[in-house]
């Protein structure tokens, strides 16, 4: 099943956050910090068919986004977050 967000909006998924620090201290899953980085997957087509904003972010992009914006919806087995192109703070490069 595949999700085609609407509007302005992208459909991007958290990448998973180190579960080691740099020291090797293990850590639970309770203890870690919510991922920043995710990757985008989908792109609606108020952002593909705008020519100012089609060019600014795609498919594999990996991006910061806002840490409480978007809806988060489980397909699957995966979770994926929806949010609005406005949430995307960075591109990582």
């Amino acid at each position: 099943m595949r999700i085609k967000p609407l509007g302005d909006r992208v459909v991007i998924k958290k990448i998973e956050a180190e579960e080691k620090t740099k020291s090797g201290i293990v850590l639970p899953n309770s203890a870690q910090e919510q991922p920043q980085i995710s990757e985008v997957l989908a792109i609606g087509e108020g952002i593909t068919g705008d020519d100012k904003k089609k060019d600014s972010i795609k498919a594999g992009d990996r991006v910061i986004a806002s840490k409480f914006s978007g809806t988060e919806v489980k397909l699957d087995g995966e979770e994926y977050t929806i949010i609005k192109l406005n949430d995307v703070l960075a591109i990582v490069e």
